[in-house]
Order: structure tokens, then C-alpha cells, then sequence
């Protein structure tokens, strides 16, 4: 069941479209910003507020590659693996990731702080490469750089 903030802000959301189902990443999200991940039981909630079947949100759900259909850790590391990344340098940073996380792509570590997650374009090539914690951009990372930044995470 949807907690009465998901309810409303999903409801705040609604009043800025014509039609309930193009609200339906944003709905998503909300629920994903409160729990973590979308679970089956959060997805038809929601499609049942949008007026939608569970088969058709879904599609937009795993279409949708930020939206997290299972549980993820407390931060999502995204590793751009676009083709500017990787011809500066995606390879170690990934390999330097794998190795410092203990955890391959894909997995959560197993205290639940990180998972690893490749993903296809963050949009910052002239910065590569790059990565993304939660909301945070990265840029023109090394193996030290990117040591410094997951000890600031808890």
C-alpha cells in the first residue's frame, strides 16, 4: 500500500499532465525515492492511482533503466560505459571498482552500501570517465580518485 506522502506527491505530480500515464516514470520514482526500489506490490498500487494495468507499468518500469525493480544498496554506483568512457579509460575504473567493492556488475555489496551498475551514457564525455553516486556526477576518474570518493560514503 502507498504511504499518504507517496500518495500525494504522486497526486501532485498528476495535476501536471493530461493524461495520468505520462506521469508514470515520475510515480515511479517517488515510490522508488521512499523505499529504495519498486516491488511488484508498489507497482500495482501505482498503477491502479494512474489507471493503469500492472502488465503495461511494468513495461514502462524495466524499459526505464533507473527505475529498480529489486532491491539495491543504499547508494547506486552508475559507471558510464559509453564509448567515450571507454576509450578514456573505462576499463580500470571499472576493474578498480570490482576490486575495491569486492562485487562484480550487477551485485550489491553485502552490507547493502553499494551496487554497481553500468550504464550506457551519463552525458558528461568531455569529463570521462565518469561516474554517478545517488544523484552525484563524478568526472576524470582514476583509481585514488575513486577511493577518496566511496570513503565519504556511509
Amino acid at each position: 500500500m502507498l504511504s499518504a506522502q507517496e500518495k500525494n506527491e504522486i497526486e501532485t505530480v498528476l495535476s501536471h499532465y493530461t493524461l495520468k500515464k505520462a506521469a508514470s516514470i515520475e510515480a515511479l520514482r517517488i515510490v522508488q525515492r521512499h523505499r529504495g526500489w519498486v516491488s511488484d506490490d508498489a507497482l500495482c498500487d501505482v498503477a491502479a492511482v494512474l489507471e493503469l494495468s500492472p502488465t503495461e507499468l511494468d513495461s514502462v518500469a524495466t524499459f526505464y533503466n533507473l527505475v529498480f525493480r529489486r532491491p539495491v544498496g543504499r547508494h547506486v554506483i552508475l559507471v558510464c560505459d559509453s564509448v567515450s568512457c571507454w576509450i578514456m579509460n573505462y576499463e580500470s575504473v571499472a576493474d578498480h571498482l570490482e576490486q575495491k567493492l569486492d562485487i562484480d556488475f550487477g551485485q550489491t555489496t553485502p552490507d547493502g552500501r553499494f551496487t554497481l551498475l553500468p550504464h550506457v551514457c551519463l552525458g558528461a564525455c568531455d569529463r570521462a570517465p565518469v561516474m554517478m553516486i545517488d544523484d552525484q556526477l563524478y568526472t576524470f576518474l582514476d583509481p585514488a580518485k575513486i577511493d577518496n570518493i566511496l570513503q565519504t560514503f556511509d
